[in-house]
């Protein structure tokens, strides 16, 4: 089997990494090739071995069938199966509701459990909880839990459903930018547009995501596919060999009015939905395949197990709270091919501003509980790129009049095209984004760390230390929860390592060992912290500010216990403790910390009797 260098890679790590790890993810991107992975992998390390593979759709149980069952005995579990597992074959392949009885049986034989998009594992489902406590309890101690997928996080905030409690660990195998500079990816060119008359600040998104009947009466009064239909038009001219492409709804009414829209000016064009018929639906495929299709017009499926690498145009009309969804569907845009060079990424529902290129999306396997809410700021991303002052990125919004009523409404990078000027209308009417729209929440973001890297420094000059590093005890102990969280986030700081990570399971193994630390010195000074699920860390500024509501006893001992740091370490390594002092802040305030702890990297129970000793 021939592999790419990043393969090679990970077959040459495995041992170690099944030495270090019992449960983990190996992230690469889609169209890196993990099934291939997967194959070489069981075929290489597990042979006479038994081996599970899950995963949640028949489609993709196909691929790995004929993937796994060229060297080896498989067989696909019906809905209905009973009888012991592995007689007779070697590799059970499954979703995690069928045939419960089989699984139950198979998991503690199995030297290997393959869980392929492994951001589908719910913890808290009837399906993965089963296996997942199944493998905890009865899975051989020299068994692995393994995934894969090219987005390892779950857009949820609830903390009972939350990927860390199936896996310990991300391996970073393949970022999109090597596949890109390797050829096995081609570049994204984004098209990125504000529709100005989208109204999605109005929605409800406590679920988690925008609602999808609302978001289509929204989408259907706006000028979205006015605008989408515009862009498309202006590059399928500009596409070598013909355009393409993948069209993304969040529900069949977007679909069919985008469907009648293509077709109205000569494109050709299909619907494909999860109750798309299998035969029509290879149909469908097959004529895209060959450009017959024109435009493939998706609600809730193509995002995973779908392979054209013909498709050189991605049309998103599906504002989303979910990083995962945004990087999975553009992601079906950028495997290559002959003549192939770039995809052109059409966003008409800021997606790109919220989230940022796919290419630059950071993954964990831990979420704030109400980490989706930044993302309803649909400039969250570029507001993050508002750093400090002199060494930002600017975005320009074009609000240069295309029509009668409508703006160009283009977004671009100031400093990129000469003049600043449109790249798309050659107009110039364009506004800072950062200094005109609403970024609330990234500003205040970002008023914290500036705040941090400009007053702790000078204010720790000022201080005496010898009075105030005698007050640790009676800041703890008087502290309200914001002054606690403030005295955590000041402690991780200190703490944390500024070293940066080679993958992102260094960092998260850092990470959580400095979270550790603190949870053992909080039990250790009897300091509980409640959980708080609405903890914003922006509240924190005030310690550095107008301290109403952090006093100066907690403001200066926090000052006093990290801001020496700032003369021992370079600039750089500060920022990677700012970055790591954040997750831990969030973290310990979402979760709590008292004797209970029962967490996969400090179990407190255990840690009060080793102290005990």
């Amino acid at each position: 089997m021939n592999l790419r260098a990043w393969q090679h890679k990970i077959i040459d790590e495995f041992p170690s990494i099944t030495q270090r790890y019992r449960r983990f993810i190996l992230k690469a991107p889609t169209g890196a090739g993990k099934t291939v992975l997967a194959r070489q992998i069981v075929d290489q390390f597990y042979q006479g071995k038994k081996v599970v593979v899950l995963c949640h759709r028949l489609v993709l149980l196909e691929q790995l069938e004929r993937a796994l069952g060229k060297t080896r005995k498989v067989r696909k579990l019906a809905v209905s199966d009973k009888g012991p597992a592995f007689d007779g074959y070697d590799i059970l392949l499954s979703t995690s509701m069928r045939a419960k009885e089989v699984l139950a049986d198979a998991i503690p034989q199995a030297d290997l459990v393959i869980v392929d998009e492994a951001h589908r594992v719910s913890p808290n489902g009837r399906g993965y909880r089963r296996i997942i406590d199944n493998f905890r309890e009865n899975g051989k101690p020299t068994a692995h839990f393994m995934g894969l997928t090219a987005s390892p996080e779950r857009r949820t905030g609830d903390q009972r459903d939350q990927l860390s409690l199936a896996f310990d660990a991300i391996i970073d195998c393949a970022n999109i930018e090597d596949l890109i500079a390797e050829g096995i990816l081609v570049q994204p060119e984004y098209r990125p547009f504000f529709v100005h008359d989208l109204d999605l600040d109005s929605i409800d998104v406590s679920s988690g995501e925008f609602p999808v009947s609302t978001l289509t009466n929204e989408i259907i009064k706006s000028s979205m596919l006015d605008f989408a239909l515009r862009s498309y038009t202006a590059e399928r001219a500009k596409i070598e060999g013909g355009p393409i492409s993948a069209w993304f709804c969040p529900d069949i009414r977007v679909a069919e009015i985008t469907v009648a829209r293509l077709r109205e000016v000569g494109i050709e064009a299909a619907i494909m939905t999860a109750g798309t018929p299998p035969g029509e639906r290879k149909r469908i495929l097959a004529s895209h395949e060959t450009g017959a299709v024109e435009a493939l017009v998706s609600v809730g499926v193509l995002t995973e197990g779908w392979d054209n690498p013909r498709c050189n145009i991605i049309v998103h009309l599906r504002p989303t709270l979910s990083k995962v969804l945004w990087g999975q569907t553009v992601g079906r845009g950028l495997r290559s091919a002959a003549g192939k060079n770039k995809c052109i990424v059409i966003d008409v529902s800021s997606n790109w501003t919220t989230f940022g290129p796919v290419e630059k999306l950071e993954w964990a396997l831990w979420s704030h509980p109400k980490s989706f809410v930044r993302y309803k700021n649909r400039f969250n991303w570029i507001g993050q790129q508002q750093k400090d002052e002199g060494e930002s990125d600017v975005y320009l919004l074009c609000k240069n009049d295309v029509s009668e009523t409508t703006p160009c409404s283009f977004i671009y990078k100031k400093g990129v095209y000469e003049g600043d000027t449109c790249p798309i209308c050659g107009g110039y009417a364009a506004i800072d984004i950062y200094k005109e729209q609403k970024l609330d929440s990234s500003i205040s973001d970002n008023r914290l760390h500036g705040l941090f890297f400009t007053k702790v420094p000078e204010a720790y000059k000022s201080l005496n230390l010898s009075v105030w590093n005698s007050l640790a005890d009676s800041a703890w102990r008087t502290g309200t929860p914001i002054e606690r969280a403030y005295l955590i986030f000041f402690m991780a700081f200190a703490e944390a390592s500024g070293k940066a990570s080679v993958s992102e399971s260094e960092y998260w193994a850092d990470t959580l060992e400095t979270e550790a630390k603190i949870r053992a010195y909080l039990i250790d000074h009897d300091v509980h912290i409640k959980k708080d699920m609405d903890f914003v860390i922006a509240s924190i500024a005030d310690g550095l500010e107008t301290r109403r509501n952090i006093r100066t006893l907690q403001a200066n001992f926090g000052i006093a216990m990290a801001g020496g740091l700032f003369e021992s370490h370079s600039r750089s390594e500060c920022e990677i403790k700012y970055q790591r002092a954040t997750i831990i802040t969030e973290r310990v305030t979402a979760l709590g910390c008292s004797e209970r702890d029962d967490l996969p990297y400090f179990n407190a129970t255990r840690y009060l009797a080793e102290a005990a000793d």
